[in-house]
């Protein structure tokens, strides 16, 4: 069949005034093609369709376009049928149907008379296999990206050239907040910065000497969440772009730190109370050794200075002079036997112990009633079974020293509250000494605990009292530090091991 074949009562319309051309044109379309009545009946086809479909002009004449376009024996539904469309805004619809493993598109466009109507429909079929599989490998390709995306442990952000975020997994939704599609706060790569940075960041991306290729890695900045909240992450960034090289997107990848800085704060932790006990170790060593060397001169000085003072023939300023000796002997002793305290000679009788009975005796214990006439105590014990494996007496002088101490801060007057209460789950018990002091300036926070530190004045303190109870709470295994610090007050926290009876026999909890 070298031309296509139409109906006869078509022929008359296409000849007339010279327009068989019309026909030529019509035959040397790519595509198969019919023209179609606006009854849906098939009036004729091209070349194209006949050879592909191995049709003859007999066989479609007469035939309605659902036979031939869907395959099937009944009319389309007035609403979803594409030349209901076609012949309503005279514009061309089309649709795509697979079949068997072919994917064709079926394209209606009118053809129109004199006075604008749609006389006839061109209908014409276009085989998108190759098209279709192509965009599912994109589409699979897309969807395999973003799902590498969402389940990166990493928060990942995309913006635009402009800087709006035009994508955010769900990691950087929760470390940022209330972003959802552009419709939360967030919207933009400027609001996700400290003011400034983000520009800041954009200029060390493009400079060749710090990104040069578009690429930076940050080990640590910081973000802003939408609450306002400044967070400390890693951060590497990074310029797309397009095929010419041109600018077109930008992204960035960051990690949250706080796990990291927790960890790093806990080893400084850790290291600096492995230095501390290593110091206090060596000084308790050489307070030994002190103790020792000063104490049997000091036995001297006080007895010889004690044998004189009994004699009846001294001279009045001479008895006044032996006096002050013997006081500044006395408090030399007091202090040796600090350092004899501090260095742990003395040995250590553990024994199974409630922790409000600690706190009790050691409120009988405090001599000194002058010091606390205007100091009020509170005390906060919890009725829970708190028991603890430790030597009484070494405990009571813990707490004497931070009830003491507490009353200096206050300057004799105040309030002192004691709190006791456990954490199951933890398996610890909790003490706290609270007071209504000036409290601890901030530069002496990292020295109250060591040897000979001491704000008080000369001749008022020898700086070991912290020390001792560091050293006899390490002795417990158990931590001391400050909970908070202020003008209105300092509150001690300490933290003891729990001590649980098991079948296996009695066991300290340890963390």
């Amino acid at each position: 069949m070298k031309e296509s074949e139409i109906s006869p009562e078509l022929a008359p319309e296409l000849e007339k005034d010279g327009l068989d051309w019309r026909t030529r044109v019509f035959d040397s379309l790519s595509y198969p093609s019919v023209i179609i009545s606006p009854d849906r009946t098939l009036m004729g086809a091209n070349r194209k369709f006949y050879e592909t479909f191995n049709l003859s002009f007999k066989e479609i004449y007469g035939k309605k376009c659902f036979h031939i376009f869907l395959y099937k024996d009944t009319p389309c539904e007035t609403e979803q049928c594409t030349i209901s469309k076609v012949l309503k805004d005279k514009k061309d619809h089309s649709f795509a149907l697979k079949r068997h493993y072919r994917w064709e598109e079926r394209i209606f466009s009118p053809i129109l008379d004199d006075h604008g109507e749609v006389a006839y429909v061109i209908g014409s079929i276009r085989d998108i296999t190759q098209t279709k599989s192509l965009e599912n490998q994109l589409h699979g390709a897309q969807e395999f990206i973003t799902r590498v995306i969402h389940s990166s442990a990493s928060a990942i952000v995309a913006a635009d050239r402009q800087g709006n975020i035009n994508l955010m997994n769900s990691v950087a939704k929760e470390l940022f907040g209330d972003y959802n599609g552009g419709e939360g706060k967030i919207r933009h790569t400027e609001q996700l910065y400290p003011p400034g940075k983000a520009k800041k960041i954009m200029r060390m991306l493009r400079d060749e000497k710090i990104g040069g290729q578009g690429k930076l890695l940050i080990p640590r900045t910081t973000i802003v969440n939408a609450h306002g909240e400044e967070i400390e992450v890693e951060m590497s960034a990074a310029i797309i772009y397009d095929e010419k090289g041109n600018e077109s997107a930008t992204m960035a990848i960051y990690n949250d730190l706080k796990d990291k800085l927790k960890v790093e704060k806990e080893l400084k932790l850790a290291q600096k109370q492995l230095a501390r006990s290593e110091k206090m170790a060596s000084l308790g060593q050489l307070a030994a050794g002190v103790a020792h060397e000063i104490n049997n001169p000091l036995t001297g000085i006080l007895f010889y200075a004690g044998l004189l003072l009994e004699r009846k023939d001294l001279d009045k300023d001479l008895e006044e002079d032996l006096k002050c000796v013997l006081e500044d002997a006395e408090r030399c002793r007091e202090i040796v036997k600090s350092l004899l305290v501090y260095s742990r000679r003395e040995g250590t009788a553990k024994n199974i112990v409630h922790l409000n009975e600690v706190v009790e005796k050691s409120l009988t214990l405090i001599r000194d009633q002058k010091k606390f006439r205007n100091i009020h105590i509170e005390k906060n014990l919890s009725e829970d079974m708190m028991l603890l494996l430790a030597d009484t007496n070494k405990l009571n002088q813990v707490l004497i020293n931070l009830i003491i101490n507490a009353a200096d801060a206050m300057d004799g007057e105040g309030t002192i509250t004691l709190i006791t209460y456990k954490e199951k789950f933890l398996k610890k018990l909790f003490l706290e000494v609270k007071d209504t002091g000036k409290g601890i300036p901030h530069e002496n926070l990292s020295k109250i605990f060591d040897p000979f530190f001491t704000t008080k004045e000369v001749g008022k303190s020898t700086g070991l009292g912290l020390s001792i109870v560091y050293g006899i709470l390490e002795e417990h295994e158990a931590k001391i530090s400050v909970k908070r610090t202020s003008t209105k007050g300092t509150t001690f926290i300490i933290e003891f091991p729990m001590y649980i009876a098991s079948e296996e026999g009695p066991f300290l909890c340890k963390p």
